[in-house]
C-alpha cells in the first residue's frame, strides 16, 4: 500500500480547521498531519511535520498566506501549498500564485473536489478553481493593457515578473508548445498523454525540459507563461 498524501491545514479559525480536518482524514489515501492558526506557525509546523500538502488561508492575523507561501516556495518545491479563499474576486489570487502556490479553491468546494484537489497537488500538477482562473486572466488582461509610457512617477511596487524572452521561448520545439497549450488549458498528465496520444513518462520529459528552458518555477508558473505569451 502506497503511503498516505500528509496534509498540514492552516486557518486562523479552529471550527474550519477540524471540518476540514474530519472532511480529509474519512479518506484512506490522505491524513491530516497537524494544524497552523497563523502563517508563522505553518512555517514552523512544516519543518516538524513534513507535510507533502499545505491548505493555506489567505487572511490570517500576523503573517498571512500569501507571504508563508512565498517563504515555504523559496525554501523548496515541497509541500505543495493549495490556497483557500472565500471570496471569488480576492485580490489575493495573482499574489498567491506569484508566490508558489500549486491550488487555489473557493473554502465552499466539497469534500470529494477538495480530496481531489489535494491528490493532483502531491502528484505534482496544478489545480485552479474556474472562476479563480477567470481571475487570474482578468489580471493577466489589465496589466498587459497598461500604456507602455506612463503619465504618472513610477509605482513604487515591484513589478509583476517579466515574461520569458524570445529567445527563451524560442527554444521551445512544437511538441513543448502543444504541451504548452494544454497546460495553460488545465490539463494534468494524463489528459495531456491521451490527447497528444504519447505515454505519461514522455508528457512528464517534456514538461521538465519546458520548465528548464522558460526558467520557470513549476507547471502553474508555466501554464501563466503560456497564457501571457498567446499560446
Amino acid at each position: 500500500m502506497s503511503a498516505k498524501i500528509r496534509v498540514l491545514i492552516v486557518d486562523d479559525q479552529a471550527l474550519i480547521r477540524l471540518g476540514i480536518q474530519s472532511l480529509l482524514n474519512r479518506k484512506p489515501d490522505i491524513e491530516v498531519v497537524g494544524q497552523a492558526s497563523d502563517g508563522a506557525e505553518a512555517l514552523r509546523q512544516v519543518a516538524a511535520l513534513d507535510p507533502d500538502v499545505v491548505l493555506m488561508d489567505v487572511q490570517m492575523p500576523g503573517m498571512d498566506g500569501v507571504e508563508a507561501t512565498r517563504r515555504l516556495s523559496a525554501a523548496g518545491p515541497r509541500p505543495a501549498v493549495i490556497i483557500l479563499t472565500t471570496f471569488r474576486d480576492d485580490a489575493t489570487v495573482f499574489p498567491g500564485l506569484e508566490a508558489g502556490a500549486r491550488g487555489y479553491l473557493l473554502k465552499g468546494e466539497d469534500h470529494k473536489a477538495l480530496a481531489d484537489a489535494v491528490r493532483t497537488v502531491a502528484a505534482g500538477n496544478a489545480l485552479i478553481h474556474p472562476e479563480v482562473t477567470a481571475q487570474v486572466l482578468r489580471e493577466f488582461a489589465r496589466r498587459n493593457a497598461q500604456p507602455a509610457t506612463p503619465a504618472a512617477p513610477a509605482p513604487t511596487a515591484p513589478p509583476p515578473p517579466a515574461a520569458p524572452s524570445a529567445e527563451r521561448l524560442a527554444l521551445l520545439t512544437e511538441r513543448e508548445r502543444e504541451i504548452m497549450r494544454l497546460l495553460a488549458h488545465g490539463q494534468n498528465n494524463q489528459e495531456i498523454s491521451d490527447a497528444l496520444a504519447i505515454s505519461i513518462g514522455t508528457v512528464k520529459n517534456h514538461i521538465s525540459s519546458i520548465l528548464t528552458k522558460l526558467d520557470a518555477r513549476d507547471r502553474t508558473q508555466a501554464a501563466l507563461i503560456a497564457q501571457q505569451a498567446g499560446l
